[in-house]
């Protein structure tokens, strides 16, 4: 009985937290600390929804995995569709869906037909989605992006009237309450997998939209069968759609785990090649040289994962040290270890021996520091003493030694609105005002009629007001970074912490001067940076363009820039939009941030896109090679089992000793 004690507790020794019968298999393992809010496709916006919604549900369209800038391709639409222009100034733009699309077996279609579990997807699945991005009920965060799609509004006002006016409306099933409300005017279906789509103006960016799930098909028996009522799951906690992975557990408290859907197009039809369901064939300059056009991969068929399991981790060290051990595949860099995993902005030499590699990804993002240009002292009003005051302190910031002493050096400094790999962004471009110059900045103040930083009104410092949302003792560190360098130019500047809501009070009621902020792509054109400082987005209007910047020239050219294909005269008009920024100085543009990821020896093909978009089907793992460093990794310690032998052979033996004498 000892020894089975002994041989039980040596087997039992490992720390691996997955069964054993998983090693073998193609399972992506990936840690979260938060969970989904919700997975109904039609309002989910976070990144921790997008882990798991952007697997379930495919879009008709997607991003190009490697090119960069990015690149929209077909994914269940066969094509990108064209503009088709209208006399009466409206666009219209029609997408044709592949055939015999699929979605994931569900027992929700046998509300069609008894004992279906799943059917083609169509054209009016596709409008279904659409307009429950327009039911006030579903409360979808992206309803104002379609309000240029003919009737979209009137369909919204038409649904709400007919359920306040009859209460029995209201209970039919989702589908018959949008038919009888009429629809929308300008979403038209026009065969089975073919539907049309009508602006009443030149909306380009509307295509980016059908790269999100915003816009996935989404099945009317899904939303009628999943209704929470009987025992059943409500719609937001059982997505059932078209990805290449289906969700098999969901255990919002521990794991998740997805699964390749079968009925997935890629699974089932290989031989069409769809652009969305192969591995790419090009690429970035230097994806070669990374690995990522591994003549292994290109061109075949996708996904090569079998199952991506995600397990709750809620503590930052705890998760790095079971990526350490092999557990995650994948993971960030917490900062207590970052020093010692990367050197000067590689890999430092312990983690290379390891096989480890490090992805490094620019996200389509800025971050700056802004001057409301309403108020008196730093904004439109003084005109040129104004602009001269804020080019001068743009003059005394160190984007560069921001990052070192905050962020570990993460980040590429920014010299205008538009971050690498978007259209629009020049490598070259130097802003004159993003240099620390600070003999220039006191010239300038000094043209501003604050020489030396003094106010002549008071024969003081200039004081000015630094409005922040963080009142912890690090974000103060950070503002105060800022301030020491105007102060090294004689203005004093005040920090003024509050918590986010009185921040965004103070906002409405325009009482701030200077305040920092960041913005991140919803989609990758310039279009989605440069209207922060269109006029009609003005933050006293309501909008995101916090600086309340307004300049005539501006807007007539963002209009323009808005409604032009990439190219050279779209090019040409964003300098235009620059050299305006530039001079007027509404921003001093701090950074565009960096993704650091670490990723283990034996993941394949891992890119980070920037953006919160599923890449799990283009991913692969090396299963006999992470079986091997595993092992390599994390040795059973013994000595506490010859330990525990020890004991319980002296416990045991007097007792063996004394049957042993009575039988004699």
């Amino acid at each position: 009985m000892l020894a089975i004690a002994v041989a039980m507790g040596i087997a039992a020794c490992g720390n691996d937290p997955y069964p054993g019968e998983d090693s073998d298999r193609k399972v992506l393992y990936l840690p979260f600390s938060e969970p989904p809010k919700t997975l109904d496709p039609q309002v989910a916006y976070s990144t921790s929804d997008h882990v798991v919604t952007g697997a379930v549900y495919d879009r008709l369209l997607e991003y190009h995995y490697l090119d960069r800038p990015y690149r929209l391709i077909p994914a269940l639409a066969r094509a990108v569709p064209s503009l088709e222009a209208r006399d009466n100034g409206h666009v219209v733009y029609r997408f044709d869906l592949r055939e015999d699309l699929l979605f994931a077996d569900d027992a929700c279609f046998a509300l069609g037909a008894p004992g279906r579990s799943t059917r083609q997807v169509v054209a009016d699945d596709v409008a279904f989605a659409l307009m429950r991005i327009a039911d006030p009920l579903v409360d979808s965060p992206v309803g104002t992006t379609f309000e240029h799609v003919v009737g979209f509004q009137e369909f919204s006002a038409r649904l709400a009237a007919a359920r306040k006016a009859d209460p029995a409306f209201a209970h039919r099933r989702i589908d018959e309450q949008y038919r009888m409300a009429g629809g929308i005017a300008g979403l038209r279906v026009v065969g089975p997998t073919a539907f049309e789509l009508e602006l009443d103006q030149a909306y380009p960016q509307i295509l980016y939209w059908f790269a999100m799930e915003f816009t996935t098909p989404v099945p009317w028996e899904a939303i009628a069968f999943y209704d929470g009522k009987e025992g059943r799951e409500r719609f937001a906690e059982h997505p059932v759609g078209t990805g290449p992975f289906r969700l098999a557990v969901y255990d919002k408290r521990s794991r998740i785990v997805l699964e390749r859907n079968a009925n997935w197009y890629g699974i089932r039809h290989p031989e069409w090649r769809a652009p969305g369901a192969t591995y790419p064939t090009s690429g970035e300059p230097d994806d070669r040289a990374r690995g990522l056009l591994d003549p292994a991969y290109t061109g075949r068929p996708l996904p090569f994962l079998e199952r991506v399991e995600l397990r709750l981790d809620k503590e930052d060290v705890p998760t790095f040290t079971k990526f350490l051990q092999g557990y995650y595949d994948v993971s960030g860099i917490v900062e207590e270890s970052f020093d010692r995993v990367v050197k000067a902005g590689a890999l430092s030499e312990d983690m290379a021996a390891l096989g480890m590699t490090l992805g490094k990804t620019v996200v389509p993002s800025i971050y700056y520091l802004g001057f409301n240009m309403d108020d008196p002292v730093v904004g439109t009003t003084m005109g040129a003493r104004g602009r001269a005051l804020r080019q001068a302190m743009s003059l005394a910031i160190d984007s560069r030694e921001y990052m070192r002493v905050f962020q570990n050096g993460r980040g590429i400094p920014a010299e205008s609105p538009i971050p690498p790999g978007i259209f629009g962004y020049d490598a070259d471009y130097r802003n004159p005002f993003r240099r620390v110059d600070l003999e220039r900045a006191r010239r300038l103040l000094a043209e501003a009629g604050y020489p030396n930083g003094i106010d002549p009104a008071t024969g003081k410092p200039l004081q000015l007001t630094f409005d922040t949302a963080d009142t912890s003792a690090r974000g103060r560190l950070r503002y105060q970074f800022f301030c020491d360098a105007w102060r090294r130019l004689g203005i004093d500047v005040e920090i003024a912490g509050t918590t986010y809501n009185q921040f965004q009070d103070k906002v409405r009621r325009g009482a701030y001067q200077l305040f920092m902020w960041g913005w991140v792509a919803d989609y990758p054109d310039p279009e989605n940076f440069l209207f922060l400082l269109w006029s009609e987005m003005a933050r006293s209007k309501g909008g995101p363009n916090t600086a309340n910047f307004s300049d005539p020239e501006y807007d007539r050219l963002f209009l323009v820039m808005r409604e032009l294909p990439n190219g050279d005269r779209r090019a040409e008009v964003i300098r235009q939009m620059r050299a305006i920024l530039e001079t007027d100085a509404p921003w001093i543009e701090l950074f565009h941030l960096e993704s650091y990821a670490l990723e283990q020896g034996w993941v394949h093909n891992y890119k980070p896109l920037g953006m919160s978009f599923s890449t799990f089907k283009y991913v692969d793992v090396d299963v006999a090679l992470r079986r091997a460093r595993r092992a390599a990794w994390n040795h059973p310690v013994l000595w506490p089992l010859g330990v525990l032998a020890g004991l319980a052979l002296a416990v045991v033996a007097p007792a063996v000793l004394a049957v042993v004498r009575r039988r004699r």
